[in-house]
């Protein structure tokens, strides 16, 4: 059993009375609650950075200024409409304006800021997530952990050596009954699994053939860039759409893909395959896109299990009624888990065994929007490891094991043939053209060092 799967039970049931004790202690005299709740002390406060904040990160950044134990203070991005914008989003949570930076390393100067949250480009993630660490942040990661696989593994290495707190975004890892449904299969509701299937399914649009045209003024083309060796700026690649190129991006088998493979991997207790393949393509329309609008990564283990990930960017038809989601097939049933917090056992008839529906409760401390109640259980996880040794639910180790298994699918579909592997440490096996694909070329002066 994953050695951290008995504290993510404990995880659930302690975190909202740890938070609450955060939150609520006996007031002194002369002080409102919220002007003590900024006051708490520097034991008790986490002062946060966020990073990239044109979409997601704007939804974090307000998540972490809701939490009680959380005061968000630098808001940066290389777009000033959505430094802008976001700064306004917290202070309206926070009473409090942050201070907006276009260069995070700046913010990362700061003695106060104690975490980064990282939703930056997929190319940004682990350069950031370095230097913050080496700066002597904690830091909160979106998925991917990692552009490139070398890239994840200094990571690792840079959280042991540095000794600092990084959480991977892979927050289903604290939903209470996708918690519940691992742990029932675990325990052999199911008997024993050994096939597994994720998937994601959407209907995106054509991004057509970018023009070479002046950077807007709004943006720092430069800085967005960061790590990635310099290309001439295209009407067609921010702020979405970098994710279907290789020189930033990593398709949405790491978009979207992680998530899922995470869930499998956890479910299943395995670190790295033996073999892996990739089919598919870019098939809808002829445009600028160049990872696969279609795949279907295979990966085989030799704990005697298998799992696929199957990815539909422009083509919605849902699997299981979901858009998004797993099942775990075994010896006695099924059991599947769609995108919420939610799980739902089979038996071989195809009859329901049990049904667990996500009863969308809000707990008041959390941010308005409900949806972000689940994301807050993630963020809690990391504020209590930092404040109080408590074990991370998604820590790097965890997340780049999930994260290099859909990068070598990614691999697999690059060169155009399956990859063997060493399953003591996920590296490709005597294939010279795949192996070139474990690490990246940087701009120079961007390199990654510990």
């Amino acid at each position: 059993m994953d050695k951290n799967f008995n504290s993510r039970r404990d995880f659930i049931r302690k975190s909202a009375g740890i938070s609450a004790g955060l939150m609520v202690g006996g007031i002194l005299p002369g002080f409102s609650a919220e002007s003590y709740r900024r006051i708490m002390g520097a034991n008790e406060m986490l002062r946060a950075s966020v990073m990239g904040v044109n979409s997601r990160g704007n939804a974090l950044a307000q998540n972490f200024a809701f939490q009680k134990n959380c005061e968000v203070i630098h808001v940066c991005d290389v777009d000033s409409r959505a430094t802008e914008k976001c700064i306004g989003t917290v202070e309206k949570v926070q009473n409090k304006k942050p201070q907006g930076f276009v260069d995070f390393r700046k913010s990362l100067e700061s003695k106060d800021v104690d975490l980064l949250v990282i939703a930056a480009p997929d190319h940004w993630h682990a350069p950031a997530a370095l230097l913050a660490m080496q700066a002597g942040k904690n830091v909160y990661l979106e998925k991917p952990a990692s552009h490139s696989p070398r890239e994840g593994e200094i990571l690792v290495e840079a959280a042991k050596r540095y000794k600092k707190s990084i959480q991977m975004g892979n927050q289903r890892r604290s939903y209470p009954n996708v918690v519940e449904g691992i742990e029932e299969l675990k325990n052999g509701i199911i008997g024993r699994p050994y096939f597994g299937k994720g998937w994601y399914t959407n209907n995106r649009g054509p991004i057509g053939v970018g023009k070479k045209v002046a950077v807007p003024d709004w943006l720092n083309w430069e800085l967005w860039q960061g790590p990635a060796p310099r290309m001439d700026y295209k009407d067609n690649i921010v702020h979405y759409n970098w994710h279907w190129f290789w020189h930033w991006g990593t398709g949405e088998a790491l978009n979207n893909g992680t998530h899922m493979i995470d869930l499998l991997r956890w479910g299943f207790g395995v670190n790295y395959p033996v073999k892996v393949s990739s089919n598919g393509g870019r098939y809808h329309y002829s445009d600028d896109w160049e990872t696969p609008d279609t795949q279907v990564i295979n990966l085989d283990f030799k704990e005697g299990v298998s799992m696929s990930w199957e990815g539909r960017s422009c083509n919605g038809k849902p699997i299981e009624g979901s858009s998004v989601g797993v099942v775990f097939y075994g010896e006695k049933g099924s059991l599947f888990i769609p995108g919420g917090n939610e799980y739902t056992v089979y038996d071989l008839k195809n009859n329901v065994v049990k049904q667990v529906k996500d009863t969308k409760e809000v707990d008041p401390r959390d941010a308005a929007n409900p949806s972000s109640h689940l994301d807050s259980l993630h963020i809690r996880n990391f504020f209590n490891n930092i404040l109080s040794g408590e074990s991370l639910v998604a820590d790097i180790d965890s997340g780049h094991k999930s994260t290099v298994l859909v990068q070598l699918g990614n691999i697999a579909q690059r060169v155009g043939h399956s990859l063997e592997i060493n399953p003591e440490n996920g590296h490709i096996l005597g294939d010279k053209k795949a192996q070139k694909l474990w690490s990246r070329d940087y701009e120079k002066g961007w390199e990654m060092k510990l």
